[in-house]
């Protein structure tokens, strides 16, 4: 069988709270310019408004397996499903006013591969120096000799994160959980 990553494997090891994301809401969101697959972001700007942020540590390609030990990797599994379910809520989002951003470590070439195939309308930032990581302590793991984000999600409003999901399990649903927050906080 040939691995499709946009689907999740059943017995995915269910990430726990290491308090790794603790210090997140309150922050302010720093005025960090990274490329995207849309133009050049500049996370204060956009966290002026209404800031949806979705980190997560590599998406994956079809055909090509994962890494051995990937899926056994609590939270590593699951970026392609994350972004899916932030492409398919992303309407409902936008209609919030929510500007929707994806972030990984991957270079801009990748994400742009990902952001392409996957039909993602919105901006998917490339941070493969972890620039954001270590503006505001964004937690991280080492997979095969390098550093990875942690899967979570962050909203912010007027600048500052209001709210940080984390850890992100499953991560399918994750778009749904924003989404469900920000209907019941904005009504």
């Amino acid at each position: 069988m040939t691995y499709d990553p946009t689907v999740l494997p059943a017995g995915l090891p269910v990430p726990e709270d290491d308090g790794a994301a603790d210090h997140l809401e309150g922050r302010l969101v720093p005025p960090l310019f990274l490329e995207t697959t849309q133009g050049e972001l500049n996370l204060a700007a956009a966290a002026a408004d209404l800031l949806v942020l979705y980190v997560y540590p590599r998406t994956g390609r079809p055909g090509a397996e994962p890494p051995a030990g990937w899926d056994e990797t609590p939270g590593a599994r699951g970026c392609t499903p994350q972004s899916c379910g932030y492409r398919d809520w992303g309407e409902e989002l936008r209609a919030m006013d929510a500007t929707v951003v994806g972030l990984s470590a991957q270079t801009l070439d990748e994400q742009r591969e990902a952001a392409e195939r996957l039909h993602l309308p919105h901006a998917v930032a490339a941070d493969p120096d972890l620039r954001l990581a270590d503006a505001i302590r964004l937690p991280t793991f080492e997979f095969e000799g390098k550093q990875l984000y942690k899967r979570l999600a962050l909203v912010a409003e007027e600048g500052r994160i209001v709210k940080v999901f984390y850890p992100v399990f499953p991560p399918d649903e994750n778009a749904a959980e924003v989404l469900a927050w920000l209907r019941g906080r904005l009504g």
